[in-house]
């Protein structure tokens, strides 16, 4: 496992960098050549997911980077006498790195998930904000709760014709990083990115909550409101689940 600095957090490596070292961490990444690096960020729901996915599970635990998105982690940090002390969002990352990217000429981004009409604005955006990062390629996947060997084929295709040095991949989790962790070794990509729904936030279509709300760790509280279907299971089950079992590793490994 390739990994930064790090605490165990139910057993998964959650880096203990902040916001800019994860930037420049990544950009050292791209500019070495390696291939296949890539960043998953958990949350506790995720980590709740895992729990029963045994290949969601081989994708956090192989990640290259897995960062604290959640004030969830950040609890679990303090209750393990940890020292994260902020939660890094794929936003984040993706925010960050493209504005230390534009600085420079000749990164190559390419975006997998979302829809078609989506990826154009988002390209479009990028074009306007990211002037110096050209964009290699879009994909718009079939919309199904698994894709076939076809599909996959396809997606793989169109990455390596376009030969980016970045690969965004928005799609749900755990689709996304069983997606990339399954297909990494087949990608001649030099970073590949799980960042969810952050095409979205960046063109506006589903709105972030509220800088207040983001400071105080409560960014799941509008958007719970927003999506109650979507979102109620995550926060009123995952969360106390993810608690519990935080309180149960302090007890056992209580230096």
């Amino acid at each position: 496992m390739k990994q930064n600095p790090f605490e165990n957090i139910l057993g998964y490596p959650i880096t203990t960098l902040d916001r800019n070292q994860c930037v420049y961490q990544i950009g050292t990444w791209i500019r070495s050549g390696e291939k296949s690096r890539y960043l998953v960020c958990a949350n506790p729901h995720s980590l709740e997911i895992a729990n029963s996915d045994r290949i969601f599970r081989s994708a956090i635990l192989e990640a290259d980077m897995v960062t604290p998105d959640g004030v969830g982690m950040i609890v679990a940090s303090r209750i393990l006498g940890g020292r994260i002390r902020e939660r890094i969002t794929g936003s984040d990352i993706f925010r960050g790195l493209s504005h230390s990217l534009n600085q420079e000429k000749g990164f190559r981004y390419f975006f997998i998930g979302s829809t078609e009409e989506n990826l154009t604005r988002l390209q479009d955006k990028m074009h306007k904000d990211f002037p110096n990062i050209k964009i290699a390629g879009i994909y718009s996947p079939p919309f199904k709760p698994e894709f076939t060997p076809m599909d996959n084929d396809a997606m793989v295709a169109a990455v390596n014709r376009a030969e980016p040095d970045v690969l965004w991949v928005g799609m749900t989790a755990p689709k996304q990083e069983k997606w990339i962790y399954l297909h990494k070794d087949r990608l001649n990509v030099n970073f590949i990115g799980a960042v969810g729904a952050v095409f979205d936030f960046y063109i506006g279509t589903v709105k972030r909550s509220n800088s207040w709300s983001l400071e105080h760790g409560l960014e799941w509280l509008p958007r719970l409101i927003q999506e109650p279907r979507r979102l109620w299971n995550r926060t009123l089950i995952s969360a106390p689940l993810f608690l519990m079992r935080v309180l149960k590793q302090r007890l056992h490994n209580p230096n």
